[in-house]
C-alpha cells in the first residue's frame, strides 16, 4: 500500500493563550487526492492548514510529509513539496506585475533565469493567466488573484496545494471555475489537493474524500455520500446538507417519494426523481 502524502496524529494544539484549537486529529492525505476539510467558522480549519504546512510547530504529535517528520525538514526541504494558498489572495501577492511575483519564489530557490521564465509560463498556463502576465496584480479581480497565488506555488515545483477557502469572496461563476481549475491540476497534473471550506454545495461534485472538523475535532470523515448521508451529524457541527440532497429529503420524509439514496448532485437527483416517480406511478 502506497503510504500517505501528508500523515497528521495530532493529540492537541493550544493557541497562546491557552485555548486547545485542535485535538485527537487523525488524518492521512494519499498522493494525488482530492479532499476537502469541511467546517463552520471556527472549527479550526485554518490552524489544521498550517500545521500540514509547518508553519505552526508547536503542537503534541506528528506530522509527516511523505514519511518524514515535518518538524525536522527546513523551510526549503517542506515548500519544495507543499504549499498553502491563504484565504485572502492579498495576504500573499506583493510583486507589481504578475509575472514578477509568480517568478518570486523560483528565483529564492536560485533557479536560472531561463528556468524561471519555463516555470512561470507552465504556471501560468496552467492557471489560464498567460495573457494576463504582464498586468499590474492591483488591476486584477479577486478570483484571478487567487490563480497567480496558485501559480506561484506551481512554479516553485509544489506538489501538494493546501487552500484555505479557495471560492471565498467568488460569485457563483468565479466559485465554479476555481473549483474546475482544483480539479483539472489535480486529475490533469496530480497535484495532490486539500483544501477547507464551509462550502458544502461544492463539495459533492468535485472532491472524492471529506473531513468533517467541529471545534477542532475531526467527528467524520468517507467519501460526499458517507458523510453526507449522516445529516444528523452535519446538524450538530452547525452545517447542513447541499441544497439538492435537503430537497429530496424533504420529499422522502415529507412526502412519501420512494428514493433509494440521497443524490447529492442535480444529475443524481433528477435520476432518482424520475424512478421515483415511475415506482409510484407503476404502484
Amino acid at each position: 500500500m502506497t503510504p500517505p502524502r501528508l500523515s497528521a496524529r495530532i493529540d492537541s494544539f493550544r493557541y497562546p493563550d491557552g485555548t486547545v484549537a485542535l485535538s485527537g486529529i487523525h488524518l492521512d492525505v494519499a498522493r494525488g487526492e482530492f479532499c476537502a476539510i469541511l467546517g463552520s467558522n471556527g472549527s479550526g480549519k485554518t490552524t489544521l492548514l498550517r500545521l500540514l504546512d509547518g508553519i505552526a510547530r508547536d503542537f503534541s504529535g506528528t506530522v509527516l510529509l511523505d514519511g518524514d517528520d515535518i518538524r525536522r525538514l527546513s523551510p526549503r526541504q517542506i515548500y519544495s513539496k507543499v504549499g498553502l494558498v491563504f484565504q485572502n489572495p492579498d495576504d500573499q501577492l506583493f510583486a507589481h506585475s504578475v509575472y514578477e511575483d509568480v517568478a518570486f519564489g523560483p528565483r529564492n530557490m536560485e533557479l536560472g533565469e531561463a528556468e524561471v521564465a519555463r516555470r512561470v509560463a507552465a504556471a501560468l498556463e496552467a492557471v489560464e493567466m498567460t495573457e494576463l502576465a504582464t498586468k499590474d496584480i492591483h488591476n486584477l479581480s479577486y478570483g484571478q488573484k487567487k490563480r497567480v497565488c496558485i501559480a506561484g506555488l506551481l512554479a516553485m515545483g509544489h506538489e501538494i496545494l493546501l487552500l484555505d477557502e479557495p471560492t471565498a469572496g467568488l460569485d457563483p461563476m468565479g466559485e465554479y471555475r476555481m473549483m474546475e481549475l482544483l480539479t483539472r491540476l489535480n486529475r490533469e497534473s496530480g497535484v495532490t489537493i486539500v483544501m477547507a471550506t464551509h462550502s458544502v454545495d461544492l463539495v459533492p461534485v468535485f472532491l472524492n474524500r471529506l473531513h468533517i472538523l467541529s471545534r477542532g475535532v475531526l467527528v467524520r470523515s468517507g467519501t460526499p455520500e458517507e458523510v453526507f448521508n449522516a445529516g444528523e451529524d452535519l446538524a450538530s457541527v452547525k452545517l447542513r446538507l447541499p441544497y439538492i440532497a435537503e430537497l429530496i429529503h424533504r420529499l422522502k420524509t415529507g412526502d412519501n417519494l420512494p428514493f433509494k439514496r440521497l443524490p447529492l448532485t442535480v444529475g443524481e437527483a433528477r435520476r432518482e426523481i424520475l424512478e421515483a416517480f415511475a415506482q409510484r406511478d407503476a404502484g
